[in-house]
Formats: structure tokens, C-alpha cells, sequence
């Protein structure tokens, strides 16, 4: 085991030099540079550009910037951004940090509901909660998820109105918008946490909504197979009780292929919650990237291209230890 690893991890290493040359060269392709807008102003003097050109390596080819940057990288630096002239590992560090709290408990609640929903589906084949799981999952793929999130305020809103209207209350029931209450500095450090993870609920829930339907329907589908296989039978024979055959014989296999994403999940806790950031007021990732995009602050884009890489590989690494665990028949030697 211990040789496989130490394998792997050196096989990553041109993979990773392989994906981050990979990223720079389709960052160069994109037309223009972050001072294109200088260019086009006519009060910025041609001594200003040509020096802001320098100070930032514009003026290099792209083999000689993507030395800089690398050389850079390897000593933990990220670069700098164009935009607000500061290290880009400050700049994306707290929005990080905000979009991996949202992500984290999104994929607990994935887990979470998913999990029993699948295997209730596949244990009640063709009754009437099956067919309601079914329902609720195809509506749960067929949303985006930033519409969904629209329709999770509205709602909320109304309930607003309802409540004030019968009973005097009014409070929106669940925030829907920001991370934090207007008195966060007033609350003790447990009153922090809790009040980050109230008003994380709502948009945690909204973008687990899409991988919950997907995993209960992938996972029902898998259990109604190795229910009816022959190992499962013989189980039955030999007098195990239902509830062993199902979560202890059934439920294992079943989830082998989503072991098998796990490798997805690390990139995916930087990846951020997309527009349900936006629509939500979350101050996360998505944000800070689209106006990095826009303004062609590449060193920022390349940052969270860098991270996202460095945790796909180690999330594959982790995945596949895992499925040694979860599947017997697995070794590495």
C-alpha cells in the first residue's frame, strides 16, 4: 500500500505541471490583457502602460511569464493580482474559507438525505413513496439550482407576509441572504459558528438540491440490482434479518461508484456554489471569479485553477484508498 502511494504522488507531479501549463496557455489565448481598458483610455499616457507592462511581466512572452509564475508557485506564491495590486493568496483566501463552509455542509446534507431516500425507493419498489421520491428528484434535476433558489425567497417572503399579517411576526422564518447577522460581533464564538450555519442552511440546501436527486436515483437503481442478486439470496437463506441484508449486504456495494466521486468532492469544496453565491448574497468564489474573468486578472483565475488540481488529485488518491476499504476485492500492492 505504502509503495502505491509513494507511486502515485510521484505520478502527480507531471500531472500537475502537465494542467497548470495546460491552464496558462489557454489564459494567453484569450485576446488582450488587464490593460486593454488603459489602452483604450485617452487621458493614460504610453509611459504609464509600457511601465505597468514591465512592473507586471506583460511585456514577456508567455514561456518567460509562465517561468516567473511557476517559479513563484513552487515557493507557495500564487502571484499577484492585477486588479487590487496584492498577493492573490490573500485575495481569494477568505472567500475560500466562506465558499468551503457553504460546499461542506451542502455535501452533508447530500449525504444525508439522499442516502436514506435511495434506499427507501429501492426497498419499496414501485409504491406510492417511491414514485414521490422519483417525482421530487426529477424536479430537484430538472431546476437550476439559482432558480431554485429565486423560488426559495419568494416562498419565504410570502410566508413573511402570512405570518405578519396573522400573527404580528415579522421575520423572515430562514435568512436568505448574507453569512452573518448585523450583531455577529456581539455573539460568543459558539454564537458565531451557529449563526454562520443558520444562515448557510437555505443556500447549503439549494445547492445540494441537483447531486441529492441525482445520488437517491443512481442509488436506487444500484440497490434494486443487488437486491435481486444471488448473494442476497443466499443471505436470505440463510436467516438474516431484512434490515442486515438490506443496509449491510445491499447498501455497501451500492455505494462503491460514489466512493469512486469522492476524488470530485475535494475540487468541488473551492469550487464554490455558482449563482446560488450570487442570488444569495454569499461571499464566496463565485463572485471574486467572474469579476477576475471580466477584468482578465489571470493570476487570480489560475489561482483557483491551481487549487482546484492540486485537490482533484489528491481527491482521486483518497478515492481510491477508499474503495480498498468499501470493496474486498480490491488491493494494491
Amino acid at each position: 500500500m505504502l509503495t502505491y502511494i509513494i507511486r502515485r504522488l510521484l505520478n502527480l507531479l507531471p500531472t500537475f505541471f502537465g494542467a497548470t501549463l495546460l491552464a496558462f496557455i489557454i489564459s494567453q489565448l484569450v485576446p488582450g490583457d488587464f490593460l486593454n481598458t488603459m489602452r483604450l483610455n485617452p487621458d493614460v499616457r504610453p509611459e504609464t502602460i509600457e511601465r505597468l507592462e514591465t512592473q507586471y511581466g506583460l511585456d514577456q512572452p508567455w514561456f518567460v511569464q509562465y517561468g516567473r509564475w511557476m517559479g513563484s508557485l513552487l515557493q507557495g506564491d500564487l502571484g499577484l493580482s492585477f486588479d487590487s495590486n496584492q498577493p492573490v493568496v490573500n485575495l481569494i483566501r477568505r472567500p475560500v474559507q466562506n465558499s468551503m463552509i457553504l460546499v461542506v455542509l451542502s455535501i452533508f446534507l447530500l449525504w444525508l438525505f439522499a442516502i436514506p431516500l435511495g434506499v427507501y425507493a429501492a426497498t419499496r419498489q414501485y409504491s406510492m413513496g417511491d414514485q414521490v421520491v422519483g417525482v421530487v428528484s426529477y424536479v430537484g434535476l430538472a431546476i437550476p439550482n439559482f432558480f431554485f433558489a429565486l423560488l426559495i425567497i419568494l416562498l419565504l417572503f410570502s410566508l413573511r407576509s402570512f405570518t405578519r399579517d396573522a400573527f404580528g411576526y415579522n421575520e423572515l422564518l430562514l435568512p436568505v441572504a448574507k453569512m452573518t447577522s448585523n450583531d455577529f460581533g456581539d455573539l460568543s464564538p459558539i454564537g458565531k459558528v451557529l449563526d454562520v450555519l443558520w444562515h448557510a442552511a437555505v443556500p447549503a440546501f439549494v445547492t445540494a438540491t441537483a447531486g441529492m436527486a441525482g445520488f437517491t436515483r443512481i442509488l436506487r437503481a444500484q440497490m434494486i440490482e443487488f437486491l435481486s442478486s444471488d448473494f442476497i439470496r443466499t443471505a436470505r437463506a440463510k436467516g438474516l434479518g431484512e434490515r442486515s441484508v438490506t443496509y449491510k449486504h445491499a447498501l455497501r456495494p451500492s455505494l462503491i461508484p460514489f466512493i469512486a466521486g469522492i476524488g470530485g468532492l475535494l475540487p468541488a469544496l473551492i469550487g464554490g456554489a455558482g449563482l446560488v453565491e450570487i442570488v444569495m448574497a454569499w461571499p464566496g468564489i463565485t463572485p471574486i471569479l467572474l469579476s477576475a474573468i471580466s477584468r482578465q486578472d489571470i493570476y487570480v483565475v489560475l489561482g483557483f485553477l491551481v487549487i482546484s488540481t492540486f485537490l482533484l488529485m489528491i481527491g482521486n488518491l483518497i478515492s481510491d484508498l477508499l474503495l480498498a476499504v468499501a470493496d474486498p476485492r480490491i488491493r494494491y500492492s
